[in-house]
């Protein structure tokens, strides 16, 4: 059988359009790498708080950004692009913040995507942009988590989108996915899981639902889940002592071990000694505490992680590889996949699968998230060449 190279990419962009200029620029330039370094046949960019923060002045720079990066000179051999980005905050009670970007290469022919309206595939050429709510996108699903989901939680901007694919007449869903933060370091750290963390497993279960109720297609799950490391648990085995003291700004605690502090933790700060025990040489260890993945392991899989957290990092561009200090670092941005779709991943001769599974810009500063890549060769069905 042939195979196609797919290069799969999740990027929280909400700092890139919140600080543009030399954010900005360092994206760009590390996405191309990327992508030049890959030099895939299909390449699916999810893109979660698109707009940034403050999403209602951002929009329009935000547009520009995307058309610079489709029509770009490093991009131009991806002459089929289909674009998905949902950014009418007008209507709050659908409004995501997800963008969906698709590159298809030129030598890339036998492609189709999935209209949802009509229940059939279609042929796709050229650059088509959707933009707005999507509503009357037939070619994209797209749900915000319900306002009533969870009434004592109030959130924005959180949902999934998905596209349906059929590529050299293999068929699978592409999902982007934004599920819920932490409020509070302070209440994250009560129990184990946290409350933060049962509502991330209920957000996805009702996902993981919705995909199984619909074709139940091979699925590749990827964006800003933001799961976060058992941090109660994390704590209790570093074998430090605690105390809370009150504050003007609230509550505070601090963790000691033999006279010295170890952690001060507020509700939006997280002061760790040694932020060295968030790097490369410590994954395993950290990977210990990484226990929101487990619920779905049955429908779920992943390549092993071997690289840092991806969040929170300093937005400072002169401190590209630092952890902001206001959250326990964690693997907010994940590629996940359906067990059917693993087996999409062509094996090798000694029956390994040819995947690279990695942070983007460690060295570089790309705001507080470092985007996550896949790339997996894919064994095909049809000779392309024929078609």
């Amino acid at each position: 059988m042939d195979s196609l190279g797919v290069l799969l990419i999740t990027a929280n962009i909400g700092s890139v359009c919140d600080e543009p200029e030399e954010i900005e620029k360092n994206w760009v330039q590390e996405f191309y790498k990327t992508v030049q370094h890959h030099q895939s046949a299909f390449i699916a960019l999810h893109m979660q708080e698109y707009g940034g923060k403050n999403y209602q002045e951002n929009m329009g720079s935000t547009e520009n950004f995307i058309r610079r990066l489709i029509h770009s000179e490093e991009m131009s051999q991806y002459d089929c692009v289909q674009a998905f980005i949902d950014k009418d905050f007008t209507k709050p009670e659908s409004f995501t913040a997800l963008a969906s970007i698709y590159f298809i290469h030129s030598s890339l022919r036998n492609v189709k995507i999935y209209d949802f309206q009509e229940k059939n595939f279609v042929s796709i050429s050229g650059h088509t942009m959707w933009m707005g709510s999507l509503e009357n996108c037939p070619t994209v699903h797209k749900e915000r988590f319900s306002q009533d989901f969870w009434l004592e939680f109030a959130w924005t901007r959180k949902g999934f989108m998905k596209t349906r694919w059929l590529v050299n007449d293999r068929m699978f869903d592409l999902v982007n996915l934004h599920l819920f933060h932490d409020a509070s370091n302070l209440v994250s750290s009560d129990c184990s899981p946290s409350v933060y963390s049962a509502n991330r497993r209920r957000g996805l279960f009702h996902v993981l639902t919705r995909l199984r109720d619909d074709c139940n297609a091979p699925f590749f799950l990827f964006g800003d889940f933001n799961f976060r490391l058992d941090l109660r648990s994390f704590i209790q085995a570093q074998g430090w002592s605690s105390s809370d003291t009150g504050g003007t700004d609230g509550q505070t605690a601090v963790y000691e071990q033999a006279g010295e502090v170890q952690l001060i933790m507020k509700c939006k700060w997280f002061e760790h000694q040694n932020t060295k025990v968030f790097q490369d040489e410590n994954v395993h260890m950290l990977l210990r505490f990484d226990h929101e993945p487990i619920p779905f392991l049955t429908e779920l899989t992943e390549v092993q992680i071997s690289f840092p957290p991806t969040y929170p990092f300093s937005e400072n561009v002169t401190k590209p590889s630092e952890f902001m200090g206001t959250r326990c670092p964690a693997w907010c941005d994940r590629v996940f996949m359906s067990h059917t779709a693993r087996a999409l991943l062509q094996k090798s001769k000694d029956g390994e699968t040819c995947v690279r599974y990695g942070r983007i810009g460690g060295d570089v500063c790309m705001g507080d998230h470092k985007p996550v890549f896949l790339y997996f060769e894919m064994e095909t069905k049809i000779d392309q060449e024929k078609n």
